[in-house]
Order: C-alpha cells, then structure tokens, then sequence
C-alpha cells in the first residue's frame, strides 16, 4: 500500500466513473481490452486491478480483471514463442537472469512462483514462460490461478479507496495474507519440484 500511495498516480474515481459512464454497456468490455493491452506491456497491472476495484467492486471487478490480465497475458505468451528465445531474453533486460533462473525447466509451480511473488511484474514472466518453451496449458493453468489471489488484493485496495468500509478493508488484509502464504508454498513446492528433477538427471 505504501508502493502504491508512492508510485501510483490515477485519475480521479469520478473521472473514471464518468469515462466508462459514456460507453454504456460498452464500458466492461472496453475495461478489458485496455487490461488485456496494458498486460502486453512493462505498463504494470497494478494500476488497472486498483482501477477495476474503484470501477466495478470486488465482485465484477474480479471477473473483468481476471478476463482482461489472463488474455493479455496469454497474447504475450504466444507473441514470444512466434519471436523466438533469443529476441525475448534480449529484451527481458535486468529481468533475464531471474526469469531464466526461475523458467529454465520448469512448469506450472516455476509460474504460480513468479506470477504470486511481490515485486515481480507479470510481463517478463508473460514473455519469459513463452520463449522457455514452458508448455502452454500449464502456462494458463498457472497464470489463471497464481494471478487471482494477486488480482483480489489489488482490487480490495480499489474497493477501500472508493468505499472506505471494514469489509473492503478486511478484504485487503486477508488477500495479502493469502498471498503472502501461497508465494511460500509455491516457492516450497517449486524447489521440492527442481530438486526431485535434479536428483533424476544426476541418477
């Protein structure tokens, strides 16, 4: 939250109210093409899932955001594999030694660690899982359930920024909670994948 109160800089909530307001029943759909865009880019997804929050509540907000983060994710998924490896681990930049430490082998638990783990952004992961052959239903799978924890504590921000209340503010804390504990049993069970891995290459 303090990141956030630091680095983030939206327009106000009347402001977003009054711009989808104007697109009628257009409004959710057109949420979540500019998520689906804005998870193709090093633009940060924060911005839209506290956004989705303030919009549209936890409730729609979840499933408009989950829609919009899991399709732009996957465009950059697939936009990687048709660039190739070399290209995309180029263009990683300072991210290219973690997601290659990470997504080097790996699968469903590499991802689910990445996608949960504070401070890392989805599109590296999105570009990095592509262009290491990481399989692509296990991308999905992986992305589809890592990134709704994730999705949950930043639209209960939202929520509470636009109606400060215990429950919104109880969301906010429980859904970092949960994270917190599933980036540790990821990472747990990612390690325990590796090592097992491991031990039969060497066998």
């Amino acid at each position: 939250m303090v990141w956030l109160a630091l680095n983030v800089r939206l327009p106000t909530l009347d402001e977003l109210r009054a711009d989808f307001a104007d697109l009628g029943v257009w409004g959710p759909l057109a949420f979540v093409a500019v998520y689906a865009v804005v998870a193709l880019t090093p633009i940060p997804v924060t911005i839209m899932a506290v956004a989705g929050g303030m919009l549209f509540g936890l409730g729609a907000g979840t499933l408009l955001s989950m829609l919009g983060v899991v399709s732009g994710c996957l465009g950059a998924y697939w936009l990687a594999r048709a660039l190739g490896r070399e290209t995309v681990m180029r263009a990683l930049g300072s991210h290219r030694e973690v997601v290659e430490e990470r997504l080097e082998g790996g699968g469903f638990y590499a991802v689910c660690t990445l996608r949960l783990m504070p401070g890392i952004p989805y599109w590296p992961v999105n570009y990095g899982s592509g262009a290491l052959g990481i399989p692509s239903r296990e991308f999905l799978l992986a992305t589809a359930l890592a990134a709704l924890p994730g999705q949950v504590s930043l639209l209960a921000i939202g929520a509470f920024l636009a109606t400060p209340n215990a429950l919104h503010g109880s969301a906010v804390v429980v859904s970092w909670i949960v994270v917190i504990v599933l980036t540790v049993l990821s990472y747990r069970r990612w390690r325990a994948t590796r090592t097992a891995a491991g031990a039969t290459g060497a066998a």
